[in-house]
């Protein structure tokens, strides 16, 4: 008799093997949510910290904001970019200075300018190039249509909202895949901190009863490996819904900012 496939498992009943551990990663690390301070003008705050976050690959620089209207001061939770300290002082808005770390709309930022943490639509608080060491290049502006083209870490060129926010510099902790892992010990806690399954077996090496696409002498899957969205969870595994299959040729250059 054979077991529910990892598929099932994870998306079905679920147990304490794919139950989110508390504490391992220190919540989301984002922009300010938009606000009339920054649509309009520019507002300051001061790095109180900068954390360690367990599941995530860039330090947390920890911000407070004072908060005119409530009379407090807002904390705030943003990536990391190389060169901040404690103490340093970052403005958000459309006034804000072409400073590291500061938080500005694209559209004022110059042609060549590095960026990080960009936003795909305006307001929602960073989208690209958000991992350590990592960064976005402003290529031109289309003044006319509002638009703005940068160039993602992946090479390929996008369009977005001249609106949309982003922080000037690049995400902190570069360089951290140049040292080798060394050994499966290493790896097998840099993928517990994350909260994902390794190692991960391929479905061909399993048997019949563990997985579609087990057993056979030659580890083949022998029936295509394209499912439908509707198909039951019991065999929903490889290209789920896909659009195309097949080798990529050439290059992709994504043109459309909207969905």
């Amino acid at each position: 008799m054979g077991k529910r496939i990892k598929v099932q498992r994870i998306g079905g009943r679920g147990s304490t093997n794919f139950i989110s551990r508390r504490g391992r990663k220190g919540g989301p690390a984002r922009l300010r949510a938009l606000d009339h301070s920054e649509r309009h003008g520019w507002i300051s705050g001061s790095i109180a910290e900068i954390r360690h976050d367990p599941g995530r690959s860039a330090p947390v620089a920890i911000l407070k904001f004072a908060n005119k209207y409530k009379q407090k001061t807002d904390t705030e939770k943003f990536p990391a970019v190389e060169g901040m300290f404690t103490g340093q002082y970052i403005t958000c808005g459309k006034l804000a200075h072409l400073k590291v770390g500061n938080v500005l709309t694209v559209g004022m930022v110059p042609e060549g300018t590095i960026l990080c943490n960009v936003e795909h639509k305006p307001g929602d608080r960073g989208a690209y190039a958000r991992a350590s060491g990592k960064y976005c290049t402003l290529v031109s502006h289309n003044v006319d249509a509002g638009k703005t083209v940068i160039k993602l870490p992946s090479g390929q060129k996008k369009i977005v909202d001249s609106r949309c926010r982003a922080q000037v510099g690049v995400i902190a902790g570069g360089g951290r895949i140049e040292k080798p892992l060394l050994k499966a010990g290493n790896a097998h806690y840099k993928y517990k901190s994350r909260r994902k399954i390794w190692p991960k077996v391929r479905g061909v090496a399993k048997n019949p009863v563990d997985h579609p696409f087990g057993g056979g002498n030659h580890q083949h899957i022998g029936h295509p490996s394209t499912l439908a969205r509707n198909a039951p969870p019991g065999c929903k595994v490889g290209l789920v819904a896909a659009r195309r299959t097949g080798k990529l040729r050439g290059t992709r250059v994504i043109i459309g900012g909207d969905n």
